[in-house]
């Protein structure tokens, strides 16, 4: 059963019954990464602390560390970098004070030589002193800012994790790093598209604008309910699928480069920032 909750600017629909979720929409980001520190939490992060940025993770050696941030600076769209550690820090010291990116992730995701090894509730026992962290913008930062003008996100709605499809788009190669460009995407009603690229383009840092519009089997996604990563979601009568560029693009081109090991997120499971969302925005 739906009910509907009001905060002081704006009506979110949540499921009736789950409190903790209703809790942690509204709460601080340090808050719910304690609770995800002792394994409280242990699901998507959409629609959690809302208002506050949320990141994807990157964790490679040092030694690769240079050829990721070049190979981010050359893709902006799925790879935009709010924080950069210095070797073997834990902490993210600019984004969020206090925090452990060893254990602040819901559910974490190791891969070695390309292939998928695990998923981990944390990496403490995998974490190296040559490890450099990278923590990129997250789409589910502006998500906010469209339920503010009324613009409807289902995969909340239905409480289950954002679409994600690989395509064939390719990104711009930086030393070893080389593949396909992930997209996350959200169904709009025609109505809202206009509305829905003007929000998402005031966030550049978080991927800003769409990638396309339309038409999936342009960008190579034969199969629209069959995602790569994430959770199919309906797409009703008047909408049209809406695709953006998507922070799980380095877990593709870990498969396809197949380093020695890369630690990311678990797709929708992200890192909760201290960062305002209007901080984010550049309009």
């Amino acid at each position: 059963m739906l009910e509907v909750l009001a905060s002081s600017y704006i009506v979110y629909i949540v499921w009736k019954g789950d409190k903790n979720m209703v809790d942690l929409a509204f709460e601080e980001p340090f808050k719910v990464r304690q609770k995800i520190r002792e394994e409280k939490y242990k699901r998507p992060t959409a629609g959690l602390c809302r208002g506050y940025a949320q990141g994807n993770l990157v964790i490679l050696p040092k030694s690769l560390a240079y050829d990721f941030l070049l190979f981010a600076h050359r893709n902006p769209k799925p790879c935009p970098i709010l924080e950069v550690t210095d070797v073997g820090e834990k902490e993210l010291k600019t984004i969020a004070e206090n925090s452990d990116i060893t254990t602040d992730i819901p559910k974490y995701r190791i891969y070695k030589k390309g292939e998928l090894e695990g998923e981990y509730l944390n990496i403490k026992d995998y974490w190296r002193e040559d490890f450099v962290s990278f923590v990129l913008g997250c789409s589910f930062t502006f998500e906010s800012a469209l339920l503010d003008e009324g613009i409807h996100i289902r995969h909340i709605e239905n409480k289950s994790n954002v679409a994600m499809y690989k395509t064939n788009i390719q990104c711009k190669t930086a030393g070893v790093f080389s593949g396909p460009m992930v997209v996350s995407m959200r169904p709009i009603h025609v109505d809202n598209i206009v509305k829905t690229i003007q929000i998402t383009s005031k966030y550049p840092k978080v991927h800003g604008a769409p990638v396309h519009i339309g038409n999936p089997s342009l960008i190579g996604i034969e199969d629209i309910y069959n995602p790569d990563f994430g959770d199919p979601v309906e797409i009703k009568e008047n909408e049209v699928p809406i695709f953006w560029a998507c922070g799980v693009t380095p877990q593709a081109v870990a498969m396809n480069v197949k380093p020695e090991i890369m630690i990311t997120h678990a797709p929708g499971y992200m890192f909760i920032t201290d960062v305002k969302n209007n901080q984010l925005s550049e309009l």
